[in-house]
């Protein structure tokens, strides 16, 4: 017995090193049983007001950020080859479904390497209906400094309020809530 739980415990650690789905897989039911809550606070050192970026979305349109001011934004920085990015992928598709109809409300999902078919294959294959973008010009760092996966909300008069690096649960009932009372303020 003891034998066996060794042979499993190395074919497990040799399949989180090797296997990006095993990654997710293990990311996500921490995910579920509670783990890497959104941290609310905020963090002074990280506020601050919108710099210009330029986003494609898959049909090629581009938008402006500036052109979102007046609604709540949610971006999400994420790659394609990153096992927290796609772990908390569903968990970002909840916080969207619920506000999918709320037009003050916009969610950004930013694939910041490029793999346009990549993104858009992954997202099919796990039935997203996320807004997929990619970057069409520099992002600024104040928004995103390498780390995936990152994800921010601007308020209305385009000042970052929130700002999360790393794995996140966003189907969390406090951030609902957040994002309402953001809504309510002017």
């Amino acid at each position: 017995m003891k034998r066996l739980i060794n042979i499993l415990l190395f074919a497990l650690t040799l399949g989180l090193i090797f296997v990006p789905e095993v990654k997710v897989f293990i990311q996500r039911s921490l995910i579920y049983m509670g783990f890497f809550k959104p941290n609310l606070a905020k963090h002074p050192a990280a506020l601050s007001t919108t710099k210009a970026m330029s986003l494609k979305d898959v049909n090629g349109r581009i938008t402006d950020l500036s052109a979102l001011k007046g609604k709540i934004v949610f971006i999400n920085f994420w790659a394609t080859w990153c096992p927290p990015c796609i772990a908390e992928l569903p968990t970002i598709e909840s916080l969207y479904q619920h506000f999918a109809e709320d037009r003050e409300v916009v969610f950004i999902i930013l694939e910041v390497e490029g793999q346009q078919i990549k993104a858009e294959k992954l997202f099919q294959d796990q039935g997203f209906s996320l807004p997929l973008y990619f970057a069409n010009g520099t992002i600024p760092q104040d928004f995103f400094r390498g780390k995936l996966p990152t994800s921010i909300i601007l308020d209305k008069n385009t000042h970052m309020v929130y700002q999360s690096e790393g794995l996140t649960n966003y189907a969390d009932p406090k951030l609902i809530s957040f994002i309402k009372q953001l809504k309510q303020t002017k």
